[in-house]
C-alpha cells in the first residue's frame, strides 16, 4: 500500500483497516531505513497511527500541523511526498532529520529545540483569524516537551484568548530520557484512571436531561460537575488552564484516535487531545530501550545490534569518568542535566551518586539559576548541557550565575559542528554569547587528557563561573596521566615552534593545524602552532610575544567567525593600542550550517588542512615564498 501513498489526499480514500495496514508497511519501511542511515527511531515508531489520523482528518498544508522539535516527523514526511528519498535522510545535502519548510509545503514550523509547538500554533491561529481564514491550527508535543516553561507560558496565553487550536500531547512518558516531575505524575494519573471520561461523559448526558428551570439550578449543576473531576482526578489542569480535555485515548488505536479527534474538532475554542502511545512501537529492541533508541546510529535490523567504530573514548565518556573521580575526591560535586542524563554522559554517575545526580526535565532555565543557587549554598555543580541547548538558558548564566559570580563549572558537550542533526544542534555560537559575560572563565581541550587535566582545573577554581567546551567526537587515543593536574588559568601551550607564521588554535582544529604545517613543510615553511587552551582569558603575554616577534597569525576555531576566539585576539590588539599584527580568522563563517557528516561541514566552510596551508603561503613574507618557489 505504501507505494501507492504520494500525498495526504491518497488516504482519504482508505478504510481504518486499510489504513492499520498501512501503519505496519510504514513501521516496516522506518526500521529498513534507518538501520543503514540512522536516525530517530523510536520516537517515529510511536507515533505512526497518530500521524495518519491527522492526514486522514486534516487537510494539511491549508491546516497546520506542527510538530514541536521536529524528531517525530518522519511518518510525516513520507506521507507527504518524500519517501522516495528516505535513503538520503541525515546526509549531507539530503532529507533534513527535522522539519524542514524548504522541503515541503507540508511543513510549516522548523524546530530542533523543545517546547516551541504550542507558542508557533498560538501565533498561527491569531494570524488565521486576522485574515480572516477558517483552516486548522494542530500543535503535536510530547509530554517531555511540555515540561519546558516556554510551552506552558504558552498554555496560559491559550487558554485566556480561546482561539480555535488543537494540542496533541502525545503522552509516551519519555522525552529524549524518562520524563521527571511533579507534571509527568500527574500524567500518569490521568493515564490510569479509565473511568474518569466515562463518569464525565455521563454527568452531562444527565446535566443535558435537567428542564431549562432558571440560572440558579444551572450554575449549582455546573459547580457539581467541576467538582466531579476533582473527585475523579486530583486537578484538571488543562482545563483550569483554559483547555477542553479529551482523553486519554490509546495512540495506537486507529478508530479510536479518529473519533477523538473528529469530536475534538468540533469544539469551539482551544482543545488539547491525550494520546498515550509507546515509543519505539512494533520493533522490540526500540520498545525495550526507547532511551537508547531515541537517536540511533545505523544497526543490524534482525538483532538491533548497533554497528559501532573501534577507536578512543568519546570526549562525552571521558567528562564522565573524569567527573566520577573528582566527585569520589571532592562531597560538594552535584551533577546536573536537563533531560540529557545519557547523551551527556551521567548515566554512570547517577548510578553511582544517585543523591548527587539531579535531572530537571526540559527545563534549562531552572537548570541554570538552580545550579546558582546549589553554588551559593557552597555546592559545586557540574552543569552538563549540549552548547546548542545552552542557547536556551542565556539570560540565567548571565544574570544568575556570571553576575553573582558563583562557582557553577559548565560542561559544555557538542561544542563544534555535529553532523547528522544539522543546523539547530551546532555548538557554534557558545564562544560568542560567553565570552564577553564578566567573570566567567572559558576553555577547550586539544585531546582527552586535557579534558580531564580541565575538570580538575574548573573543579578547583573557586573565583567564580568557568567552562569546559568539547566535541561530539572520538579522542585522540593519547596516554592519559595518571592523576589530573590543574591548568595555569589563561595559559596557551606552543606545541610546534616555528617562524613568521603563528596558527592559534582550539579544540579538534589543532589536529587540522598539524596537518596545514605537514603539507607546508615540504615545501620549506615552517609555522608555530599554538593551542589556546584559554579562549577567556587569553594569554595576554604570548599575544604581546608574538606582536614583538612581528608573527603573522591566523585563527582557527570550528565556531562562529563574528565574535569568536579571532574576534577576541583582534580585541586584545586593537584595545592594547599594538598596532601592525596581520590576524586572520577561519571560522564558521555568518550562515546556518546544514546536516552531513562533520568531515563535509569543515570541507563546506573552509576548515581543511589545505585551506589554512594557502593563507599560511599567502601571508609568508614574499622574500620566503621566492626561497622555495612559491
Amino acid at each position: 500500500m505504501l507505494e501507492n501513498i504520494n500525498g495526504p489526499e491518497d488516504l482519504k480514500q482508505l478504510s481504518v483497516s486499510e489504513l492499520e495496514r498501512l501503519a505496519g508497511e510504514i513501521r516496516q519501511f522506518l526500521i529498513e531505513k534507518l538501520s543503514t542511515t540512522g536516525g530517530h527511531l523510536a520516537p517515529n515508531l510511536g507515533v505512526v497511527e497518530l500521524t495518519l489520523a491527522l492526514h486522514y482528518l486534516f487537510n494539511s498544508p491549508e491546516d497546520k500541523f506542527i510538530f514541536d522539535v521536529g524528531h517525530q516527523s518522519y511518518v510525516h514526511k513520507i506521507l507527504t511526498g518524500r519517501r522516495d528519498r528516505f535513503d538520503t535522510l541525515r546526509q549531507y545535502k539530503g532529507l533534513c532529520g527535522f522539519i524542514k519548510r524548504a522541503e515541503s509545503e507540508h511543513d510549516v514550523w522548523e524546530a530542533g529545540h523543545s517546547s516551541t509547538s504550542l507558542s508557533a500554533a498560538m501565533g498561527m491561529a491569531l494570524a488565521r483569524d486576522l485574515k480572516g481564514e477558517k483552516n486548522k491550527v494542530v500543535a503535536i508535543i510530547g509530554d517531555g516537551a511540555l515540561t519546558g516553561g516556554m510551552a506552558l507560558e504558552a498554555l496560559n496565553h491559550i487558554g485566556h484568548e480561546k482561539k480555535n487550536l488543537m494540542v496533541i500531547l502525545n503522552d509516551n512518558e519519555m522525552s529524549i530520557a524518562p520524563n521527571v516531575g511533579a507534571l509527568h505524575h500527574y500524567l500518569g494519573k490521568i493515564r490510569t484512571d479509565r473511568h474518569y471520561q466515562k463518569a464525565k461523559d455521563e454527568l452531562q448526558s444527565l446535566l443535558n436531561k435537567i428542564p431549562a428551570i432558571g440560572g440558579k439550578l444551572a450554575k449549582t449543576a455546573e459547580r457539581f460537575k467541576d467538582s466531579l473531576k476533582y473527585l475523579l482526578v486530583s486537578g484538571i489542569l488543562f482545563e483550569q488552564f483554559g483547555l477542553t480535555y479529551f482523553g486519554p485515548v490509546d495512540g495506537h488505536d486507529m478508530q479510536g484516535l479518529i473519533e477523538i479527534m473528529k469530536q475534538a474538532s468540533q469544539v469551539e475554542g482551544p482543545v488539547l487531545v491525550h494520546v498515550v502511545t509507546i515509543k519505539g512501537k512494533g520493533y522490540l529492541p526500540a520498545e525495550a530501550d526507547s532511551h537508547k533508541w531515541h537517536g540511533i546510529t545505523p544497526y543490524k535490523m534482525e538483532s538491533g545490534q548497533v554497528v559501532k567504530a573501534a577507536g578512543p573514548p568519546m570526549y562525552t565518556e571521558v567528562f564522565s569518568e573524569a567527573l566520577m573521580e573528582l566527585a569520589e575526591q571532592d562531597k560538594r560535586i552535584v551533577a546536573v542535566t536537563p533531560a540529557m542524563p545519557g547523551g551527556s554522559g551521567l548515566m554512570k554517575f547517577a548510578a553511582r551518586y544517585p543523591d548527587r545526580m539531579i535531572d530537571v526535565g526540559i527545563a534549562e532555565q531552572h537548570a541554570a539559576t538552580m545550579s546558582a543557587a546549589l553554588a551559593m549554598e557552597g555546592m559545586k555543580p557540574v552543569f552538563a548541557v549540549y552548547s546548542t541547548f545552552l542557547q536556551r538558558a542565556y539570560d540565567q548564566v548571565v544574570h544568575d550565575i556570571c553576575r553573582q559570580n558563583l562557582n557553577v563549572v559548565f560542561a559544555i558537550d557538542r561544542a563544534g559542528f555535529v553532523g547528522a542533526d544539522g543546523e539547530t544542534h551546532h555548538g557554534v555560537y557558545d564562544i560568542p554569547f560567553l565570552r564577553h559575560i564578566p567573570n566567567l572563565v572559558l576553555m577547550m581541550p586539544k585531546d582527552e587528557n586535557e579534558l580531564r587535566r580541565m575538570m580538575k582545573t574548573a573543579i578547583d577554581y573557586n573565583d567564580g563561573p568557568i567552562a569546559v567546551r568539547y566535541p561530539r567526537t572520538n579522542g585522540l587515543g593519547v596516554p592519559i596521566d595518571a592523576e589530573m593536574t590543574p591548568i595555569p588559568i589563561g595559559t596557551w601551550d606552543v606545541v610546534r615552534t616555528g617562524e613568521q607564521v603563528a596558527i592559534i588554535s582550539i579544540g579538534p582544529m589543532l589536529g587540522v593545524a598539524e596537518e596545514a604545517a605537514e603539507l607546508l613543510k615540504r615545501e620549506g615553511m615552517n609555522p608555530r602552532i599554538i593551542n589556546a587552551r584559554f579562549i577567556k582569558p587569553l594569554d595576554e603575554n604570548m599575544l604581546r610575544s608574538l606582536a614583538e616577534e612581528g608573527m603573522q597569525l591566523i585563527v582557527l576555531e570550528e565556531g562562529a567567525e563574528l565574535g569568536g576566539l579571532g574576534s577576541a585576539v583582534m580585541e586584545f590588539y586593537s584595545l592594547q593600542q599594538i598596532y601592525g599584527v596581520n590576524v586572520r580568522i577561519i571560522g564558521v563563517p555568518d550562515l546556518f550550517i546544514e546536516h552531513g557528516s562533520v568531515k563535509e561541514q569543515r570541507a563546506e566552510t573552509g576548515l581543511t588542512a589545505e585551506r589554512v596551508a594557502s593563507e599560511v603561503k599567502s601571508l609568508m613574507p614574499r622574500q620566503k615564498r621566492i626561497a622555495t618557489g612559491q
